[in-house]
């Protein structure tokens, strides 16, 4: 199989890009730290981010919804933050209840609410997010900062 030129400016290789690219992929959840947040976020047009801890039951319960669901929709990335491994990662998004689902598009957080979804909730809710004209979000944002409603 021929790789095409790296088109990154990197050192690393075309097939080295292209193998690294391919396993992103068909990886299921990206674990989340301060160190790789912003890269994640901003790399991605659509991430959802399940904030959890292993000593929490409904975290527990969720984690297998959330995995199927990010086998379902490869397009998407599915990121978790362990809130007792980055707690200045939870604390900078006022997580005070696990797990918390968030979803980012375009690098604005749409959606963020506590609480196990079942399955059929949160393929509904990927559906709302998928919908949204995030055009119209923006201008939604940007309206109630200018009326002083909303935060920087």
């Amino acid at each position: 199989m021929a790789f095409p030129r790296c088109s990154r400016g990197s050192c690393e290789s075309a097939k080295e890009h292209h193998l690294r690219r391919s396993e992103a992929r068909s990886m299921s959840t990206v674990e989340l730290t301060k160190d790789n947040f912003d890269e994640i976020v901003s790399d991605n047009e659509f991430v959802l981010i399940d904030f959890w801890a292993s000593w929490c039951g409904p975290c527990r319960q969720f984690g297998p919804v959330f995995e199927a669901a990010s086998e379902r929709h490869e397009d998407l990335v599915f990121a978790k933050v362990d809130t007792e491994a980055q707690q200045e990662l939870a604390a900078a998004f006022e997580i005070q209840s696990i797990p918390t689902l968030m979803i980012v598009r375009d690098k604005v957080a749409v959606f963020a609410q506590p609480g196990a979804l079942p399955e059929a909730a949160l393929e509904d809710l990927i559906g709302q997010a998928r919908k949204l004209d995030m055009d119209e979000v923006r201008k939604s944002i940007a309206d109630a900062q200018a009326q002083g409603n909303a935060p920087q």
